[in-house]
């Protein structure tokens, strides 16, 4: 597929960048041909390129789900590339596809080649963050109201079934209703330590490996540092946050 400038254009990401400049970038991706069923990144990923889809398919998925379908012109977790974020997605081939793939490090000695397109693109950049956090913040707001309507609603009628007379469904339905609440309570959600409050983990050779994410019962550790801590063994360690630590 022949791709212009004019083209890229209508990313957001490349729209205030002028048409030499964006010609000058064109000629620094690599074009590559996928096939069907081709994983171009998996969740849990390190970012290492900006990827564009200029012919096919490409599926998003969240586990087993698809939740995006991208077709051309389209930049494929482009956040992620330029801010070294994991990836949260797996991105897979639907159909025969042509992806335009530059290394983040090309990219930025690109901009530093080029000054007078670094500040239209992170200009753009930041526009498209500014948009999804604003977008996101409504999601979570309508989701943490239904949270807690659905918590006193099943609390409500938790007290209802303890207060009504006893049936063969009471113990059942009780049952399902003081786990659904105990699951929805905050404690519970793996949440991600800021950067300025890491958590990390010791294990008895003194090794120390980054938490990406915790909660009451749950470590999730940096799988690309190397440790004991695989999948399927057994170990011990020292949880090291910034108010101390737990064996």
């Amino acid at each position: 597929m022949a791709v212009s400038p004019s083209d890229l254009r209508a990313i957001p990401l490349f729209q205030d960048i002028s048409e030499d400049h964006l010609t000058s970038l064109m000629n620094v991706f690599e074009r590559r041909q996928h096939n069907k069923d081709e994983v171009l990144f998996r969740a849990g990923d390190r970012p290492t390129d900006l990827l564009l889809l200029v012919r096919g398919e490409v599926a998003l998925y969240e586990g087993d789900t698809v939740r995006f379908r991208l077709r051309p012109i389209a930049p494929i977790g482009e956040l992620g590339a330029i801010t070294g974020l994991r990836r949260y997605t797996t991105a897979r081939v639907t159909e025969s596809s042509e992806v335009w793939r530059i290394p983040t490090k090309a990219l930025l000695d690109f901009f530093e080649a080029n000054g007078d397109v670094a500040f239209p693109f992170y200009h753009s950049l930041l526009g498209i963050v500014a948009n999804k956090v604003r977008r996101d913040t409504r999601r979570i707001d309508e989701m943490r109201t239904n949270i807690v309507r659905t918590q006193k609603a099943m609390k409500r009628m938790r007290d209802l079934v303890l207060e009504a007379e006893d049936t063969p469904l009471s113990k059942p339905i009780y049952d399902t209703l003081e786990e659904l609440i105990e699951r929805n309570r905050r404690w519970h959600y793996l949440v991600e330590p800021a950067r300025s409050l890491q958590a990390n983990v010791r294990f008895d050779d003194g090794t120390k490996v980054p938490v990406v994410e915790m909660s009451d019962g749950w470590l999730q550790l940096d799988k690309d540092v190397p440790g004991k801590h695989v999948v399927g063994s057994h170990w011990s360690a020292v949880l090291i946050l910034p108010s101390g630590e737990i064996p």
